[in-house]
């Protein structure tokens, strides 16, 4: 039985690398023969990227984000996204007109499950999602 498929990037706690990353997570999933998860995945990393970066800017925090796909199970995809920022995200209400505020929102609606741990091996914490294929199974096949 060979590996399932992973993916590790990391990158400065720029805007420009949120294209990078959702490329990325798209292109495991379309080599794992999982297309169908492409647009959801690619939604919610965007979202946990773009967090992830507005923490280390809103912080000063210049160390680099880091970014894990990888497959958990034949079925179970985890997405990973780590900043070295102080502060934990929170689900926020945001205006009817505001263009920001619904990353976590879209996560916990998004996800199969998801979460933010804090016990790393460093500074910052790491929000992350999992997604489940149905039918199926996926790396396997």
């Amino acid at each position: 039985m060979e590996d399932p498929p992973s993916v590790s990037l990391v990158f400065p706690p720029h805007p420009a690398w949120v294209r990078t990353a959702r490329e990325t997570v798209r292109t495991l999933l379309v080599a794992s023969g999982c297309p169908e998860l492409a647009d959801t995945a690619t939604l919610l990393t965007s979202e946990a990227v773009t967090n992830a970066i507005n923490a280390c800017e809103g912080k000063g925090c210049a160390a680099p984000v880091t970014l894990r796909a990888a497959w958990t199970d034949a079925r179970r995809l985890r997405v990973l996204v780590h900043d070295e920022a102080p502060g934990l995200p929170a689900a926020r209400t945001p205006g009817r007109d505001d263009e920001g505020g619904r990353g976590i929102q879209l996560i916990s609606c998004g996800a199969d499950a998801w979460g933010v741990c804090t016990h790393g091996p460093g500074p910052g914490k790491a929000t992350w999602f999992e997604l489940e294929r149905r039918g199926a199974q996926a790396w396997l096949s």
